[in-house]
């Protein structure tokens, strides 16, 4: 059946196929986006127990162990109250399952009136290389819930505001995507804090500025952005705030400093060979058009011998906080400190 899509998520069309064709007997539910994922769940089971929930049709079986005589039970109770019974599995570790072979067979052998359904946890990604995923994968509809297009970001953002008696500039959406994450669960808040403070009926890229919270890697690119316009005390002043902020890891900053250097690097080479946006989005990884604009202009405010160096002072900083008994923060400083400076590799 279904394997991993490779192409981007579409969450209209997943909905679609399943509205079309009907519950499948097993699905594998994962990926970042939750706020997709428990809505697709709730399609399932509405189509599954359209008269809602019983203890007849409807069992959930919480990990982090899952017992194979157990889901044998589940899988084979008849519904009473509806045509299909409902299965819904969360907390295992599909990756390090004790009794794999056994739990396999159950579930290649669902009958045709009941559903499975794995919801897995957003930092669960499974492993193709074991015997257990392939076979799974083999019988399962497998969704990989990741983060929505742009565009229909926007409108979902646009949506939220309006629900809240608010409109929202474009440009405002773009900025609140950049600042706060693209996963929707995490903007719910956001946008909500917005819409009580925006005084006006429009919501503007200030408001998003004056409420929405900055997470790290938007914090690490306006940085990078500081320090390409030469706007050295800002760009410290940003790494301060960085670092004041005790949930701020300084190994995961450097991670996140490093893939922003090594996208910046990316962009200049293809500026420098004429290579257009569409090339930089592909290479760099950035997902949205906005982000790619931001980046070539940042990018050009750096020298390529600067940014090559930058890449390889964050590798070499990255050696140093796993191998040295220095003060992380303190390291991780210097490396910022470095490459404000303006350091290169000797050429011109």
């Amino acid at each position: 059946m279904a394997k991993k899509n490779e192409e981007k998520f579409n969450y209209k069309a997943v909905v679609r196929k399943l509205k079309e064709n009907g519950p499948q007997n097993l699905y594998l539910l994962w990926g970042p986006e939750d706020y997709l994922r428990e809505y697709f769940l709730s399609e399932i089971k509405g189509l599954c127990l359209p008269d809602g929930d019983d203890s007849f049709s409807y069992k959930r079986m919480n990990g982090p162990d899952l017992d194979a005589v157990e889901l044998q039970q589940a899988v084979d109770a008849i519904p009473f109250l509806s045509e299909r019974s409902l299965v819904e599995v969360r907390g295992v570790d599909l990756n390090r399952l004790k009794d794999a072979d056994a739990v396999i067979k159950v579930l290649a052998d669902i009958p045709d009136y009941c559903t499975v359904v794995f919801v897995q946890g957003t930092d669960f990604e499974p492993d193709g290389r074991l015997k257990q995923i392939k076979k799974l994968r083999a019988i399962a509809e497998e969704i990989e819930f990741t983060q929505q297009q742009q565009n229909e970001l926007t409108k979902w953002i646009a949506k939220r505001f309006a629900a809240l008696g608010k409109s929202i500039e474009f440009d405002a959406s773009q900025r609140l995507i950049f600042i706060s994450g693209d996963l929707m669960n995490r903007l719910i808040p956001e946008i909500d804090k917005i819409a009580a403070y925006a005084k006006g009926e429009r919501v503007t890229v200030s408001d998003v500025e004056a409420v929405a919270h900055h997470i790290p890697e938007a914090v690490i690119f306006t940085m990078t952005d500081q320090i390409s316009q030469k706007s050295l005390n800002n760009a410290l002043a940003t790494l301060s705030e960085l670092l004041s902020d005790k949930n701020n890891e300084p190994i995961a900053m450097l991670g996140m400093l490093g893939l922003q250097m090594r996208r910046l690097y990316a962009a200049k080479l293809a500026q420098a060979q004429n290579l257009g946006a569409a090339y930089v989005k592909e290479v760099s990884g950035c997902k949205y058009d906005f982000q790619v604009t931001k980046l070539m202009q940042a990018a050009r405010g750096y020298s390529l011998p600067q940014l090559k160096k930058a890449v390889e002072l964050c590798a070499e900083t990255d050696y140093r906080l796993k191998s040295s008994g220095g003060d992380d923060r303190d390291i991780f400083k210097e490396l910022v400190v470095r490459i404000a400076a303006g350091e290169n590799d000797g050429q011109d």
